[in-house]
């Protein structure tokens, strides 16, 4: 697993784990405001077939808000990406942007506590898919 990412491999369908991953994240908070279908982009855009990949933008408004207040350059490293993508062999994949990873590139102790919290979170949620 890359250092910028945490997650695991689910034993749901794709269209499931798509669900599920984002009724988990409103139970810690968290809404998904943009969501890309990258399997159907590269359809259209490339004329390449690829196994089911999303990429969900889910942001926390008051954690977004704290983020802001310290660093408002911050918003170009929002909101938090969580991947749900099934692979070549047909297992389906959840993987979270890892806070504490890219906000390490923001040199402020407040928002290195906020990557934690943010952090734990989104633990929480990837858990109970």
């Amino acid at each position: 697993m890359p250092r910028y990412t945490f997650g695991k491999t689910v034993t749901l369908p794709f269209d499931r784990a798509r669900e599920r991953i984002v009724e988990e994240l409103a139970q810690v908070g968290f809404g998904v405001l943009t969501e890309i279908d990258v399997q159907a982009t590269m359809k259209k855009k490339l004329d390449l077939d690829m196994p089911p990949y999303r990429i969900l933008g889910a942001c926390n408004p008051q954690f977004a808000s704290r983020a802001i207040a310290a660093e408002p350059e911050i918003g170009a490293l929002l909101p938090c990406n969580v991947v749900v993508r099934q692979d070549a062999e047909g297992a389906v994949r959840v993987e979270v942007m890892d806070p504490n990873a890219v906000l390490t590139l923001v040199d402020r102790p407040e928002v290195a506590a906020l990557a934690g919290e943010v952090r734990a979170r989104l633990e929480q949620a990837l858990a109970r898919v």
